[in-house]
C-alpha cells in the first residue's frame, strides 16, 4: 500500500492572513453598527415611551459580544498548520459557530418569554410614538444590509462562522420588525399584536440557532459531507485513468474545508511508481474540480480489501526469499534468478522468477526450468505460484 498526501498543508489547507483580513473588516463594521444602534434605539425608546425598542436596543449591544467573540476565532483559525495541529486551526471557528447558535438560541427563548409575559401581564405594555417608529424602521434597513454583507463574505470565505454571525444580524433585523409591528398596533389601538408576532419571531430564531448549533457539533464528531458531495468526489476519482474501483471513502468537514481518504483498487502487476502516480493524479483531479477539498490521503490497493482474503499474516520478502532458496538450490539452473517480485494478493504470494536470456543453454532447458521453479510453490503455503519471467 502507498500514500499520496497533499504536499504544502500550510499553503493548501489554511487560508491564512488574506482570509483573516476579511472576516475582521466584516465584523468590525458589524461591531461599529451594532454599537451605533443600540445607543440610538435605548435613547430613542426611552424617550419615546417604547418599551419594545429599548429591549431591542439591548439585543443589538448584546451583538458586540458576538462580535468580539468571531474575531478572536477568526484570527486564530486562520493561523497556518503546525506540529500541534497538522490539520490546522479551523475548528476553532467549528467550536466558535457552536457557541453563536447557542446564543441564537438564547436570544429566541428570551423574546418568546418576554412577549408571552406582556401577552398576559398588558400593563407592562407602553404607548410608543412616531419617533420609535422611525428608529425601528432604520434599524431593519441597516441590520438587514448588515446581513446581507456578512452573508456574502461567509460564502467567499466558505465560514460558517460568519454565516452564523450574518444570521445573528439578521435576528436584529427580524426582532426590529416585530418592534414596528407592536408599536404599529399599539398606536393603533391593538396591544396584543406586538406579543403574537414576537413569539412567532421568536421560534424562527431557535430554529436558526438550532440549525448552526447542530451542523457545526456534526463538524466537530467528524460527520461525513452531504451524500451528493460524496457521490461528486466518488465520482471525479473514478475517471482518473488506472483506478479500477473506489472503497473505504471517507470525508469529514474542518473549519470550511473537507478532508477526504481514499482507497484506490488499481492492477495488481502495476509498479509501485504506477500506483503512486496515479494517487498523485487523484490528489490533483481533487484539488482542482471539487472546491472545498483541501487535504486528501489516498491510499493505493492491489484489490479490494475489504472482500479479498487479508496478506497481513504472511512473511515478508526476507523469510521468503530464504524459504524459496531452500526450494530452488536442487534445481539446475536455479542460481540464473536474477531478481524475485512478490505479489500479496487475497492472501497468498504470487513469486514472479526473473532469469536473463544469455544464460539459457537452449529453449527446452527454459521450459524445464520454468516447470520446476513453478512446481515448487505447491511445497510452501503461502506460495500460490511461482512464474519465470525471462528477459
Amino acid at each position: 500500500m502507498t500514500e499520496a498526501h497533499a504536499g504544502d498543508l500550510a499553503a493548501e489547507f489554511n487560508v491564512g492572513d488574506a482570509r483573516y483580513r476579511e472576516a475582521k473588516r466584516v465584523t468590525l463594521v458589524g461591531a461599529v453598527v451594532n454599537l451605533v444602534l443600540s445607543g440610538v434605539k435605548i435613547l430613542v425608546g426611552w424617550l419615546g415611551h417604547s418599551q419594545s425598542l429599548v429591549a431591542d436596543g439591548i439585543h443589538s449591544l448584546s451583538d458586540l459580544a458576538t462580535d468580539v467573540l468571531v474575531l478572536w476565532a477568526a484570527k486564530h483559525g486562520s493561523r497556518d498548520a503546525d506540529a500541534e495541529h497538522p490539520y490546522g486551526h479551523g475548528r476553532i471557528e467549528t467550536l466558535a459557530t457552536v457557541v453563536l447558535g447557542i446564543f441564537l438560541l438564547a436570544v429566541g427563548a428570551g423574546i418568546g418569554i418576554d412577549a408571552s409575559r406582556r401577552l398576559f401581564h398588558t400593563e407592562l405594555l407602553l404607548t410608543p410614538g412616531w419617533l420609535a417608529l422611525a428608529a425601528a424602521a432604520a434599524s431593519v434597513l441597516l441590520k438587514e444590509a448588515l446581513y446581507h454583507y456578512t452573508l456574502r463574505a461567509a460564502r467567499r470565505l466558505r465560514s460558517n462562522m460568519l454565516r452564523a454571525n450574518a444570521w445573528h444580524h439578521r435576528t436584529d433585523s427580524i426582532s426590529s420588525v416585530v418592534v414596528i409591528v407592536g408599536i404599529a398596533g399599539t398606536m393603533a389601538g391593538l396591544p396584543y399584536l406586538d406579543a403574537i408576532a414576537a413569539v412567532g419571531v421568536a421560534l424562527m430564531i431557535v430554529k436558526i440557532g438550532w440549525d448552526l448549533a447542530w451542523h457545526s457539533v456534526h463538524e466537530l464528531i467528524d460527520t461525513a459531507l452531504e451524500q451528493e458531495r460524496v457521490d461528486h468526489i466518488r465520482e471525479k476519482i473514478l475517471s482518473v485513468d488506472g483506478v479500477r474501483a473506489v472503497h473505504q471513502l471517507r470525508t469529514r468537514r474542518h473549519g470550511g474545508q473537507a478532508l477526504v481518504d481514499v482507497h484506490l483498487q488499481v492492477d495488481p502487476r502495476l509498479s509501485v511508481s504506477e500506483g503512486h502516480r496515479i494517487g498523485e493524479r487523484v490528489l490533483e483531479r481533487l484539488h482542482a474540480e471539487v472546491e472545498e477539498v483541501s487535504d486528501v490521503v489516498v491510499h493505493v490497493d492491489p484489490e479490494d480489501d475489504e472482500s479479498s482474503r487479508p496478506s497481513s499474516n504472511l512473511p515478508l520478502r526476507g523469510p521468503v526469499l530464504e524459504r524459496l532458496r531452500q526450494h530452488w538450490k536442487a534445481i539446475e539452473g536455479a542460481d540464473q534468478v536474477r531478481h524475485v517480485t512478490l505479489h500479496y494478493l487475497d492472501g497468498a504470494i504470487h513469486v514472479e522468477a526473473w532469469v536473463p536470456l544469455d544464460g539459457l543453454v537452449d529453449l527446452e532447458a527454459g521450459r524445464q526450468l520454468s516447470r520446476r521453479l513453478a512446481e515448487t510453490a505447491a511445497g510452501d503455503p503461502d506460495v500460490a505460484e511461482v512464474k519465470v519471467l525471462y528477459y
